[in-house]
């Protein structure tokens, strides 16, 4: 079983795209029972809320399948439930850094680094941009899924 932690800042927009586009890869392959994919914000400002109403139309646009949830805080225990724990941005990795004590396992990663790029993801919070956050987290998550099941 693979556990993913997908992160970013508020948990309302990046990361629960990135959570539900990562299970329609799962269940597109039909490897969805081998995966435990979720996400969790890095900071505590939209706690509880559920995703953003235009993150989810850009899913609906794209037909990936999402459900209600609710953002939530990634706690310092999570570090041990998850193989992987993925962020969108520079921000998030340091909010993870001071959050989990440390990566002595090399678990955290930028997502856009499985694309062989070492940059963010295109906030969308900030440029209203949904469809290039979209276009980011899917080649994101298409590479990350390439590079774990050459791992297999």
């Amino acid at each position: 079983m693979t556990r993913i932690l997908f992160v970013c800042h508020g948990n309302i927009c990046r990361s629960p795209m990135a959570e539900f586009i990562m299970k329609a890869i799962v269940k597109r392959e039909g490897v969805a029972n081998e995966f435990v994919i979720e996400s969790a914000a890095a900071q505590d400002d939209e706690l509880g809320n559920d995703m953003y109403p235009p993150a989810k139309a850009v899913l609906r646009e794209h037909e990936v399948p999402f459900e209600r949830r609710q953002a939530r805080l990634v706690r310092r225990s999570d570090y041990s439930k998850w193989d992987y724990i993925i962020a969108m941005d520079e921000e998030n990795l340091y909010d993870l850094s001071y959050i989990l004590g440390g990566d002595p396992d090399k678990k955290v990663k930028l997502l856009m680094t499985f694309s062989g790029e070492k940059r963010a993801v295109s906030d969308p919070w900030y440029t209203r941009d949904f469809e290039k956050a979209y276009s980011d987290i899917k080649r994101g998550c298409e590479d990350f899924f390439a590079v774990l099941t050459t791992k297999k």
